[in-house]
């Protein structure tokens, strides 16, 4: 680990790092650019504008959960900052291995000062956080969704409880400490509370709203009925196959997994080809929203480095 950390700050290597992620994202895009188009023609731009809104409100709101619980363990990163480290560091989700995008954050964060063990905890807690909301939304999730989802994926539900212990500081705080200790590393200055905890499950609860609502717009353009409990489906169902997506860390951004998963809950509300054109609509949207933000986040920070570069140079 030290060594590839050592990598990680090598300039060259951070824009190739860069480089292949982006070219991974805009891959999962234009190869299936084909059946995305011919999807799209029959969906309301209306419709696919707003699950295109509510994709960009996930990922903020994700990134809203992470730094408020930065600043709970002692980083009050400002916005411009923070922006720029998060959503460069999420690219790395695209790339094999499912921690690329906490080792970027760690990288980019020390490039302001943030602790390199800091940003690694804060990252790895935010996502567990991210796992353990998804599931529970799941479980509430399970009478609107066909009983085959519940008898399948009944092995990540069976973790929620486990996951929920983990996350309460007192035990959260010795896990984290632990696992520094064993990499050689000194103990995190500040410890995770119940306020950074609580505020970060808050967040992560209207992240999957946000993300649920995308599924539910393309679902509704895609003929299955509005109501309130298919809403619910959809919220739940989305944070479920975010869920077991992560868990199977080998897969980048949870490829193939996820939309199985997701899929198999909306099979009882849409037709085969309905289910098909909504979960490939969902990966794009998704990742236009990724890439989106990322863009704007290598801009920003381009920006800042050349603000900062004239600054030096004047009297």
């Amino acid at each position: 680990m030290r060594a590839v950390l050592q990598l990680l700050r090598s300039p060259w290597l951070r824009t190739v790092f860069l480089l292949s992620a982006l070219s991974l994202a805009l891959y999962a895009v234009a190869s299936q650019w084909a059946q995305v188009r011919a999807a799209m023609s029959g969906m309301s731009p209306w419709l696919l504008g707003g699950a295109l809104a509510a994709a960009l409100a996930y990922v903020v709101l994700t990134w809203l959960a992470w730094r408020s619980l930065l600043s709970d363990m002692g980083t009050s990163l400002p916005r411009g900052p923070a922006f720029r480290v998060f959503f460069v560091s999420q690219l790395g989700k695209y790339l094999p291995g499912g921690v690329w995008n906490i080792l970027a954050a760690a990288e980019l964060g020390a490039d302001h000062q943030v602790p390199r063990r800091r940003s690694v905890s804060v990252m790895a807690v935010s996502v567990a956080m991210s796992t353990v909301t998804g599931l529970a939304l799941a479980v509430g999730t399970m009478p609107f969704a066909p009983r085959q989802v519940a008898a399948t994926y009944s092995w990540s539900l069976a973790m929620l409880p486990a996951l929920l212990l983990l996350l309460a500081p007192p035990l959260l705080n010795r896990l984290l400490g632990t696992a520094l200790r064993l990499a050689g590393r000194p103990p995190l200055e500040g410890a995770v509370s119940w306020t950074g905890v609580l505020a970060c499950a808050a967040w992560s609860l209207l992240a999957w709203t946000a993300a649920g609502l995308q599924v539910f717009l393309l679902a509704v353009g895609t003929g299955m009925e509005a109501s309130t409990s298919t809403l619910v489906l959809c919220v739940g169902g989305y944070a479920l196959a975010w869920s077991v997506g992560f868990l199977v860390v080998l897969v980048p951004a949870g490829a193939g997994v996820r939309e199985a998963v997701l899929a198999l809950v909306l099979a009882g509300s849409l037709s085969s080809g309905g289910t098909v054109v909504v979960v490939l609509l969902s990966r794009v949207v998704l990742t236009v929203a990724d890439l989106a933000l990322g863009g704007l986040g290598l801009l920003a920070a381009r920006t800042h480095r050349n603000h900062r570069g004239h600054g030096a140079g004047s009297p």
